[in-house]
């Protein structure tokens, strides 16, 4: 790690997205830092964002240890630490920033992505005048919107922290229960019923997944590969959705995982309900190909179910993206 006066540490390359965000928004900082070093009564704002970029670049450092690296993940706290400093550093800044005036515009703009129109500090805001001299009152209604504004962005990273790790609870529970069953089906053949009796005429006979008339270790198995390919097919629709993303917590790949299981135990689940009769007169299966390619509809069929958690996590993913999309009713600027 190298250092630079107005640059600051500089990492290696193997920082994630979030923290190349981090570290150029901290040399921005450094660098305006710099240009108000001789400005009189700065002394002390210029001291508290120095402290702040401090503790941004002991979190970009990431954990010592491996083992207080998983726990960090977990927690969350050098990412959530690393842009609450930041968000303080940057506020300093722009608290002695001679340029205000001319900054205010891009600061409107950031702080309503956050604040409500209806809030009054962002009202407050709007109705800055600062065409004349800049008081210490006009500052403190800048710097009062924009900490409620990093305030909910922040608050955002924790809301996505909190989704991912239920997300993970609930990809290690599918994961267990589909082991559980496949194993089920291997040592009792036949314990999870998924032999169906194939409508056609002639002696009644079983259609089972693994291809016999009696059942085997394999058929549990079997509808889960091919639940779990249906479930694929879903993935590769949400991964066509998703546009790249630079937020610290990225939630497509557990999205991904969840669907994948689900896709599995939804399979054994409708097999199951189709042995139990509960379609009957209703699906047509007479040989092995048929119940295979129902698993896979049925795997797809998890997204019917999962679509309400894409959708949620889209919405929570939408407040945590660092520099979010302008809403479209917003006028664009000329040339």
């Amino acid at each position: 790690m190298v250092e630079d006066r107005l640059v600051g540490p500089v990492f290696g390359a193997e920082g994630a997205d979030w923290q190349l965000t981090v570290e150029s928004r901290a040399r921005r900082v450094r660098a305006d830092l710099a240009a108000y070093e001789h400005l009189p009564g700065t002394e002390h704002a210029r001291h508290s964002a120095i402290a702040s970029l401090k503790v941004v670049d002991a979190a970009l450092q990431g954990a010592p240890h491996r083992w207080w690296s998983v726990a960090s993940w977990w927690s969350g706290w050098h990412i959530e630490r690393a842009w609450r400093a930041l968000h303080e550093a940057e506020i300093s800044a722009i608290s002695i920033d001679p340029e205000l005036p001319g900054r205010l515009p891009g600061l409107r703009a950031r702080i309503d992505v956050y604040l409500p129109c209806e809030d009054p500090r962002s009202q407050a805001l709007q109705g800055l005048d600062l065409s004349s001299r800049v008081t210490a009152a006009d500052r403190a209604v800048v710097v009062d919107a924009l900490r409620a504004a990093f305030d909910a962005s922040d608050d955002a990273h924790a809301a996505a922290r909190a989704l991912r790790n239920k997300l993970v609870l609930a990809t290690v529970a599918l994961f267990i229960l589909n082991t559980v069953l496949g194993v089920i089906g291997i040592v009792r053949p036949g314990l999870v019923p998924l032999c169906i009796p194939a409508q056609q005429s002639g002696p009644a006979t079983m259609v089972c997944p693994s291809g016999g008339t009696t059942p085997t270790g394999w058929d549990v198995w079997l509808a889960q590969m091919f639940g779990t390919l249906g479930a694929g097919l879903s993935v590769v629709v949400l991964l066509i959705r998703r546009r790249p993303e630079v937020t610290p917590y990225v939630l497509t790949g557990y999205q991904a995982l969840i669907k994948v299981l689900f896709g599995a135990t939804l399979a054994v689940v409708g097999l199951l309900a189709f042995s139990a009769g509960l379609a009957q007169g209703i699906v047509c299966i007479s040989s092995q190909s048929a119940l295979l390619l129902w698993s896979v509809l049925l795997g797809y069929a998890q997204h019917v179910g999962t679509r309400m958690l894409d959708k949620y996590a889209d919405r929570i993913m939408d407040d945590v993206r660092p520099v979010p999309e302008q809403p479209l009713e917003r006028p664009q600027p000329r040339g």
